[in-house]
């Protein structure tokens, strides 16, 4: 077995929650991961991209006082995917039951394209991560969706083309879903690789299915932990609110 695998050191901290949401800190190899466990059949979890003049909010100090003004008020937020420079989301994007961005099935280079990518959704019957290629199929009313890649974990498996070795290591976020009713959001906390991003879901965290979102730019709102990251502008986020 990999030295790697057999020496990580597991630690599970419960630092907060909002409501249904619960936030931890796991230590996995040696690094630290913050965890955002949402009940997706108790808490209003949705997505954000633009205002009602089609402005991109870009920023979670601007969608917070968007919501406030709607009389809502965010408890957790983070980035949902990978976007163009005019901050269109590069593949599929459903807010509020609305698709603004059709599947993108196309190739090309980058994580986006690394096949199989996927969707993670949510529909009446709960939250999923599935492959890019099964979200035609779904026959169930969809209320938020977001495309991106790669698919990190797909059935218990990791993604072929990640490597234990690799150096490229980035801040980095990504969502597993450990049953229907629970979506796991995770942020690195220190650079990692895809290949400890992606056993930290399928070993730690007991996610089959997870769906890495971005790096570099990856960012939490979480006022219960006292954070509101900014490291760059933003394409479509996904949150909770009350």
């Amino acid at each position: 077995m990999n030295v790697m695998l057999t020496s990580w050191i597991v630690a599970l901290a419960l630092v907060g929650n909002a409501l249904g949401v619960e936030f931890s800190t796991v230590e996995f190899g040696r690094r630290r991961f913050t965890v955002c466990r949402v009940d997706v059949g108790k808490e209003q979890l949705q997505s954000f991209h633009r205002d009602e003049a089609g402005t991109p909010f870009k920023r979670f100090e601007r969608l917070v006082p968007w919501l406030a003004s709607h009389g809502q008020k965010l408890t957790f937020a983070m980035n949902a995917g990978m976007y163009h420079g005019d901050f269109r989301a590069v593949g599929l994007y459903v807010s509020g039951g609305q698709q603004a961005v059709p599947l993108n099935a196309s190739n090309g280079t980058g994580n986006f394209f690394l096949k199989p990518n996927g969707v993670f959704v949510v529909t009446d019957a709960g939250a999923r991560v599935i492959e890019s290629s099964e979200y035609p199929r779904l026959h169930e009313r969809i209320i938020l969706a977001t495309q991106s890649g790669p698919l990190l974990v797909r059935g218990g498996k990791l993604h072929p083309v990640l490597k234990a070795d690799s150096t490229s290591r980035l801040f980095r976020n990504g969502v597993g879903v450990s049953s229907r009713d629970i979506a796991l959001f995770v942020i690195s906390d220190e650079p990692v690789n895809l290949y400890e991003f992606a056993t930290l879901f399928r070993d730690k965290l007991r996610c089959p299915d997870a769906l890495f979102l971005d790096g570099s730019i990856s960012s939490l709102y979480a006022p219960a932990l006292k954070r509101n990251d900014f490291r760059m502008d933003l394409g479509p986020m996904i949150g909770v609110t009350e």
